[in-house]
């Protein structure tokens, strides 16, 4: 336990390298990796989103690819497609970029939604197949969307099966005025990024990901985490509120956060931090909600307003 919270700490710490005044965001972005789920990024371009996505491969020594999500970007595109070859008279498999251990899919709210869809069995089964065969992914596999706000012209909203297999949902904003100077400062003659040293290995990141489901959760909190989702799903301005696979989000997420902070038990802290960025983006909320102008983090925070929080024996 205590050399995979040191492992996490010091990837976290070589990413600030890079990601300045950060530091919240990129614990739930290995946060969302080491529970092996994956991560959408939505803010305005230039904040650093690719650059995040880089370092943390970079960290961990895992390879990288990078899908810049267009309108005419084909599902082959991104999967892969059999080739013929004529010397031999077979169709051969290319490996799209979609077959690696971290992917950056950049713009996904860009292209169209079949080619949005392509991702859906890479998330969640692992694998991917082409013309009948299936393709395992290699291990860890996380992939790290990148979306603008969807007023922008040009882009498709993503729909609510995909979101729901996101696991969290985050935003890196502007940076503090020092910090900006600070991201001045070491971009003056190259980029941090490319100097970037491998601290961590994909199998210790494994080992982390195991390590992760031996912290204690007590009753008590699991089903705290439980009555948080059903509160979702019953309040008046939500028309389908957070489903199990959220709550199952929740919960994971807090065991990881409990790892970085070198716990082996979960407290309310830890779900209360963690439920916004695991809830919020599957909420639909009711089109009186949306005239009103009310957002999900804001029923979410609601929510962990109303909710008893447990107080007592939640180490039993």
């Amino acid at each position: 336990m205590a050399r995979a919270d040191g492992i996490l700490d010091a990837v976290v710490r070589n990413v600030e390298r890079v990601i300045v005044g950060k530091r919240q965001e990129v614990e739930l972005a290995l946060i969302a990796l080491v529970c092996q789920g994956h991560l959408l990024i939505e803010d305005v371009p230039g904040v650093g989103k690719t650059v995040l996505a880089k370092s943390l491969a970079r960290s961990i020594g895992c390879s990288f690819k990078r899908i810049q999500f267009t309108p005419d970007l084909l599902p082959s595109d991104v999967t892969g497609v059999s080739i013929y070859n004529q010397k031999t008279g077979e169709f051969e498999f290319r490996y799209g970029p979609v077959i690696a251990q971290i992917v950056l899919a950049d713009e996904i709210n860009r292209a169209t939604p079949k080619t949005q869809a392509s991702l859906l069995e890479a998330m969640e089964e692992r694998q991917v197949t082409v013309d009948g065969r299936t393709y395992p992914l290699p291990r860890p596999f996380m992939v790290l969307a990148t979306q603008n706000p969807i007023e922008y012209e040009g882009t498709f909203p993503l729909p609510e099966a995909q979101l729901d297999r996101f696991m969290m949902r985050i935003r890196l904003g502007y940076p503090q005025r020092e910090d900006e100077v600070t991201v001045l400062d070491r971009q003056q003659f190259s980029h941090p990024v490319e100097d970037l040293e491998q601290v961590a290995s994909a199998d210790e990141l494994l080992a982390a990901q195991a390590a992760v489901r031996e912290v204690h959760v007590a009753p008590e909190l699991r089903q705290y985490i439980v009555d948080i989702a059903a509160a979702s799903r019953q309040h008046p301005d939500v028309y389908l509120g957070a489903s199990p696979r959220g709550s199952l989000a929740l919960f994971r997420a807090a065991q990881a956060r409990a790892l970085l902070a070198g716990r082996d038990y979960v407290l309310p802290d830890d779900i209360k931090a963690l439920a916004e960025p695991t809830l919020a983006h599957r909420l639909i909320l009711s089109p009186t909600a949306r005239v009103k102008g009310t957002s999900a983090s804001a029923i979410i925070a609601e929510i962990l307003r109303t909710q008893p929080v447990p107080g007592h024996r939640i180490l039993a």
